[in-house]
């Protein structure tokens, strides 16, 4: 238990002479703390050393000297807070929020106040140690390169590239993503993936699918345009706490009625105009229930829709069966609050809907991100300032890492993992394709062909415990995983906990790369075969990362590394040396050592591929001059105002077409077709095809502004500009690159001299292409989306009615759905299960668990229960409790008895760990990198449960007991 260490009174013994002198002049508090070195940074260094002597003499000497300002970037969610770093001799010694930025605009959440004792924290892994006889023994870099790399290459060769599992990071910034992706490339596997697959995966397939791209749409800064805001398993006010500036100055300057559907009374509720609680696992039910008003009045925007939409009438007739009774049946929801939700979003157009993980972490969570988007298109709030949906993404690079391809489906820029796709990086890459394909292992299929796995989905994050557990001949590939490789990930933000930690028991090898040691480090019983190497954090190197509206920002680096650690590119180069590929591997990458790549270099080289999502405008440079000149963009539209980015968007927010020497300003909000394409306008993506069933798919006599094709047109391809007699706009370099490629069969996606793309936009049409959006989305399992019930549903009487998939080989494993919903639970797990997150910490929580700022705020882990469900029980407020799930995982927590849940539903945080149902693991840690606040986690009693289309898991919906412990 963390305890105060003084009562918050000041000791005036502790005051040094320049203090004394700062005190007797007129001087405002922050003039105070700037000259004391006593801004928020300084007192964390002080509490780290218990608020002696010593520290005072270092604050008078930071006053005495040069204080240098380095601008960063919050390193917890995705709003994208400017850090201006105060640092003297190479010391971090203060903080102060970005007041020129568009994003905080001199504000910071709990979180993003504290960042400096994330940097300069005593709790970090201080240099590589390995688990050797059951105590933790240190090593140097050599050793612990050399043996990993060794044990690592004895597997690959004994059991092929698939064996090693390399799991990687949101955390990692734009330059450090991409080269983890290639890595694993080189090593042969698509056996790699990272947080977006748990946490909004579902999102990015199912609203990819619906108009072409997967990200938010507008921006957080749009919002202030908004006349009404629809929030749905979303808590910004604890999970992004920063853009509740944003919310709030649309409730108050538009009178924006704000929406909150949840099964909890979250403090984002607590600002709404209408709260709506329902079921968890019922949001498709919900939102029919809201387009049922909707269609049956006459208020959808038909003339939207029949312009630039697909697939509605389709959705009219599941939404038919959607009468209110059906749904307060279903979701509990009252038919009349529902309508009144209609009405209100009807008369407040256009209004924006928001999402986070309360509806993307279930086995039909695309068929929730789908819905959501279907009732934006019926409304006609898409492509236009103030609606669109704005889906608030988690980690400070989860949307970064998720575009440049740390994904077990895909290469960078969600190329896929076609033939074709692998063609177009080994041009980038300047590789030899063969090559690349000999590094991969082969498979043979039921049809008894061999098919190289370079070509087939890997097994995602969510399932790599069953890549190790399951049967090797349910598994499509020749071998289980034998090594694991957490490179910058919390093990319990992940269900199954007490599978994970047989699964971890069971590897060969277990490979930890992370600035802390993380529960992966106590959370199995092995002797053996554990390495923990230290990362340093993103404060000690530089690099961009791209927060939720898809804009860039450049981190400058703060400090040099701490202790021995080191940058994750440079650990990357060490073994990429190790494994003999690193001349190919940075072959046209700039380095620094024979270790080190260039970030700028690695930039550079990204921007040359990335052509389908637009990542290709960003360069060093331009990313480095709207950092320096925060001040000159507007606070709403984004839009440099005059300055050296005069027209940009701040951050370049993709697709930035073309080559940086075109000078896009970037696409603020997609698919508006009010602006011109060279100037941020867009279409909806011609991604489908022309037409389905006889119906056009493109849209129907609408166009950007100024776009000289006037109607509806599909994706640019060299023979589309030759037809159109605009290939002689390309000049004799552009026309040599696109020729080497496929001649007239090269597209705007693989066209490395961008020459389509500035040629089509010349002429101000968007390059993939100007489509209708899909209603309906005929290559998932669910083409309308359905409701489903959760696999451990406690409504028995509705199975029937709204019943799971039948299980099904994904993504190389067998999953699990109707074998399990088949089997009745709720009879011992009456209560449903539900998670989230608290302002006070972020993701898997070892970091912020570790920072006594914060550690101080949030002592115990808990589960929240209903008056009623407590009573029952005998529980009182306080006391300790077992929760259990049905598949045996249970966890000893302290009951927390509120309202903020219904009767028959409890919730816990996610962001506990170090406990393992009920034993106390601080002892098993290194010595010195125990997190202050330990606590169990909520997925050692989460279950089984995936998305038929991503392997989402399923965190929001399942069933427990609870009883006094």
């Amino acid at each position: 238990m963390l305890r105060k260490k003084t009562n918050g009174v000041a000791r005036r013994p502790q005051r040094t002479s320049i203090l004394s002198d700062v005190a007797e002049k007129s001087v405002d508090r922050r003039a105070f703390l700037r000259g004391s070195g006593l801004a928020i940074g300084g007192l964390a260094a002080i509490s780290a050393t218990g608020g002696t002597v010593t520290q005072a003499n270092a604050a008078a000497s930071a006053a005495a000297g040069t204080v240098e300002t380095i601008k960063s970037v919050c390193t917890h969610c995705s709003v994208g807070c400017t850090v201006v770093a105060e640092v003297q001799s190479g010391v971090w010694i203060g903080q102060e929020p970005g007041w020129d930025s568009p994003f905080n605009l001199g504000a910071h959440c709990a979180k993003g106040a504290s960042v400096r004792e994330h940097a300069h924290g005593e709790r970090r892994l201080k240099y590589p140690m390995k688990k050797e006889g059951g105590e933790w023994k240190r090593i140097s870099w050599e050793q612990a390169i050399n043996e990993v790399g060794d044990q690592m290459m004895q597997i690959r060769e004994e059991s092929g590239p698939d064996s090693v599992y390399w799991l990687g990071s949101a955390k990692h910034n734009n330059e450090q993503a991409y080269l983890f992706r290639k890595f694993a490339a080189y090593w042969g596997t698509n056996n790699v993936d990272h947080q977006a697959r748990i946490c909004h995966s579902t999102t990015v397939a199912g609203v990819a699918n619906t108009w072409g791209y997967g990200a938010m749409t507008n921006s957080y800064n749009d919002i202030h345009n908004s006349k009404a805001i629809f929030i749905i398993g979303g808590n910004p006010a604890e999970a992004h706490p920063v853009s509740l500036l944003h919310l709030l100055k649309a409730k108050e300057q538009n009178n924006a009625p704000v929406i909150v559907c949840d099964p909890r009374f979250t403090r984002t509720a607590a600002h709404a105009d209408e709260y709506v609680r329902f079921r968890p696992g019922t949001d498709v039910a919900l939102v029919w229930g809201i387009l049922y008003h909707i269609f049956e009045n006459g208020w959808e925007d038909k003339e939207f829709i029949r312009t630039r939409v697909w697939g509605m009438d389709q959705i009219r007739e599941e939404v038919r069966k959607w009468t209110p009774e059906e749904v307060e049946r279903v979701t509990g929801a009252p038919g009349s609050q529902l309508r009144r939700v209609a009405r209100t979003m009807v008369n407040n157009r256009p209004g924006t809907v928001i999402w986070c993980m309360g509806g993307t972490q279930h086995t039909n969570g695309n068929n929730n991100t789908r819905a959501y988007c279907v009732l934006q298109l019926a409304l006609g709030n898409m492509g236009t300032s103030g609606g669109g949906t704005n889906i608030f993404r988690g980690h400070d690079n989860v949307q970064g890492a998720t575009d440049l391809g740390v994904l077990s489906h895909t290469l960078p820029g969600y190329y896929g993992l076609s033939k074709g796709a692998w063609a177009h990086w080994a041009r980038v890459w300047e590789e030899e394709g063969d090559w690349l394909t000999s590094q991969f292992d082969m498979l043979k299929g039921k049809d008894g062909k061999e098919k190289s796995l370079q070509n087939l989905k890997g097994i995602p994050v969510s399932r790599w415990i069953d890549g190790v557990l399951e049967d090797k001949d349910n598994i499509d590939q020749p071998n289980n995983v034998r090594a694991m490789v957490l490179w910058g990930h919390a093990p319990n933000s992940q269900t199954r906990g007490t599978e994970m930690k047989t699964a971890m028991e069971k590897l060969d090898m277990l490979v930890v790369v992370d600035p802390y040691p993380t529960v992966s480090a106590v959370m199995q019983d092995r002797t053996d075969g554990v390495y923990l190497l230290p990362a340093c954090t993103q404060f000690e190197t530089r690099g961009s990362v791209t927060a939720s509206n898809r804009s860039f920002q450049w981190r400058d680096q703060v400090v040099d590394p701490l202790f021995e650690s080191k940058p994750d590119h440079e650990i990357m180069g060490m073994f990429a040396n190790k494994f003999g590929w690193a001349d190919r591997f940075f072959r046209n990458i700039e380095m620094e050592d024979e270790n080190t790549p260039n970030i700028e270099s690695v930039t550079r080289e990204f921007n040359k591929g990335l052509w389908t999502i637009g990542y290709t405008g960003q360069s060093p440079e331009r990313l480095k001059k709207h950092m320096a000149n925060q001040h000159t963009f507007d606070r709403t539209t984004l839009q440099a105002i005059g300055g050296p980015a005069d027209g940009d968007y701040y951050g370049l927010p993709w697709p930035c077409w073309g080559t940086p020497e075109m000078n896009h300003p970037g696409t603020p909000n997609l698919y508006d077709m009010s602006k011109p394409v060279s100037e941020g306008g867009l279409t909806f993506r011609a991604r489908f095809g022309v037409e389905r069933d006889g119906d056009n798919l493109l849209a129907e006599g609408v166009y950007s502004a100024n776009s000289e094709i006037q109607d509806g047109y599909p994706e640019f391809t060299m023979q589309m500009l030759m037809d159109l007699g605009w290939d002689g706009d390309l000049t004799d370099e552009e026309r040599a690159s696109i020729d080497a490629v496929a001649g007239p069969k090269t597209n705007w996606k693989t066209d490395l001299s961008g020459g389509i793309q500035r040629v089509a936009i010349k002429h101000e049409c968007a390059p993939f292409g100007n489509a209708k959006a899909r209603a309906v989305v005929w290559t998932f399992p669910d083409p309308v989306p359905l409701h489903r019930e959760p696999l451990y549903t406690p409504r028995r009487d509705l199975v029937e009615d709204y019943p799971t998939y039948e299980d099904r080989q994904s993504y190389r494993l067998p999953t699990l759905y109707a074998s399990i919903q088949k089997n009745d639970f709720s009879k011992d797990y009456p209560i449903i299960l539900t998670s989230g997150r608290l302002v006070e910490y972020e993701g898997g929580g070892d970091e912020t668990r570790s920072n006594p700022w914060l550690a101080e705020l949030q002592q115990d882990m808990f589960v929240e229960m209903n008056p009623r469900d407590a009573n029952n029980l005998g529980v009182r407020d306080g006391a300790q409790v077992w929760v259990e799930g049905p598949e045996g995982g249970k966890v000893k927590v302290m009951a927390l008895v509120t309202e903020r849940v219904g009767e028959g539903v409890a919730f816990m945080p996610f962001h506990f760990g170090g406990h393992f149902q009920g034993q106390d693991l601080r002892d098993k840690y290194p010595d010195g990198a125990d997190p202050y606040v330990l606590g169990e986690s909520t997925n050692t009693a989460q279950t089984y449960g995936y998305d038929s289309v991503t392997q989402m898991q399923e965190t929001k919906s399942t069933l427990c007991k609870i009883w006094s412990a």
